[in-house]
């Protein structure tokens, strides 16, 4: 439950008191919690070219970070992490660990790293520019956190959790062999939207003209930019407009833009749509806005009727195949099956609470 999640308090109390203000440290936020992977998975994974992987060592007072893919994962015995981004793509527990903070909405969750690290390991004293949860696996990590004139310490064991809002100086080192999970947030700036959003409307076709100087004259400071192309570069910028709904279109595609290392595959399940549950491939990114929605970077529009169920399938991330098995979303679907943006799953007496 998100009460038990969050220290007792409702989802409501938590953002209005807590989120991007102060950080809240609960000790048995998931009483039992083993983690969703164990050093060898992290190992695999640090391997692969498809999934983004760190190494840092501590040397003293300084930390010496390699880039993956690695020949071999090798962790020394102490003083030393392995980091790997995006577990939520390639382990199905790690998913359904994220989606446990859904009640942030889905355009800002980003993943969950996952971190294992030999006793004194960790990534040095550092901030973030987004909100983190760290919830402690198995093992104990000591955390500092430097918080207006003050530095907090706080003792993680398995199933703790750390809130920290962006911004805040923290530093993790690990007491005993340990995993800890990072649930992580996207907060992209607003130059990087802007410039991103001018690529889109290039994209799209901005209207164009070449500049023309016909009644040019000799002059006698030819270094001086000629107010006649100021005047061009003038109307040129002015002459580019948006509404409200290129925004939104544009916003929806940004965001559900599949990272480059990400790569799908094909579902093999021959199972009936109908007779089965669909579940989103936990790569995929279906977002919506208005009467609009989008998926994996693209923009996908359905008659009003099929909304609904769109609407569901997105916010669930999973959906009993017979509500999605009428056209026009059957031939939607089929198509996302082929392209591994979803899967089949047989039907269960109760289907699993991803909300919960």
């Amino acid at each position: 439950m998100k009460l038990h999640l969050l220290g007792g308090l409702a989802p409501r109390d938590f953002l209005r008191r807590y989120w991007q203000k102060r950080p809240l440290f609960v000790r048995r936020a998931l009483p039992g919690f083993s983690g969703v992977a164990g050093e060898s998975m992290l190992r695999a994974l640090a391997r692969r070219d498809d999934v983004e992987s760190r190494m840092v060592r501590r040397r003293a007072t300084k930390w010496d970070t390699e880039h993956g893919p690695f020949k071999s994962a090798a962790i020394s015995k102490a003083n030393c992490t392995i980091l790997v981004s995006g577990l939520n793509l390639h382990v199905p527990a790690a998913d359904a660990l994220l989606h446990r903070f859904d009640f942030i909405p889905l355009a800002r969750l980003d993943d969950v790293m996952a971190s294992y690290a030999t006793p004194g390991g960790g990534v040095g004293p550092h901030t973030d520019s987004y909100d983190v949860f760290l919830l402690q696996g198995p093992g104990r990590r000591r955390w500092r956190v430097w918080f207006r004139g003050r530095v907090l310490e706080y003792l993680a064991g398995p199933g703790d959790l750390l809130y920290l809002p962006p911004g805040l100086k923290h530093d993790g080192v690990a007491l005993d062999p340990c995993y800890t999970y990072s649930i992580g947030f996207r907060a992209p700036r607003g130059a990087e939207l802007a410039a991103a959003f001018l690529d889109w409307l290039h994209e799209r076709g901005l209207r164009d003209s070449r500049y023309r100087d016909p009644r040019l004259r000799p002059t006698r400071t030819p270094a001086a930019l000629p107010p006649e192309m100021l005047a061009f570069a003038r109307k040129s910028v002015d002459a580019i407009s948006w509404t409200d709904a290129d925004v939104a279109d544009f916003l929806g595609r940004h965001l559900t833009e599949p990272k480059a290392h990400v790569v799908f595959r094909r579902s093999r399940s021959r199972l009936a749509l109908a007779k089965a549950r669909l579940r989103l491939d936990p790569k995929t990114q279906l977002l919506y806005s208005g009467s609009a929605f989008f998926l994996n970077g693209e923009r996908v529009d359905v008659p009003p009727a099929a909304r609904p169920a769109l609407r569901a399938l997105a916010d669930g991330r999973s959906l009993e195949g017979r509500r999605l098995a009428r056209e026009p979303l059957a031939g939607l679907i089929s198509g996302w099956l082929r392209a591994g943006y979803a899967h089949l799953e047989r039907l269960r007496a109760t289907p699993p609470n991803m909300r919960g």
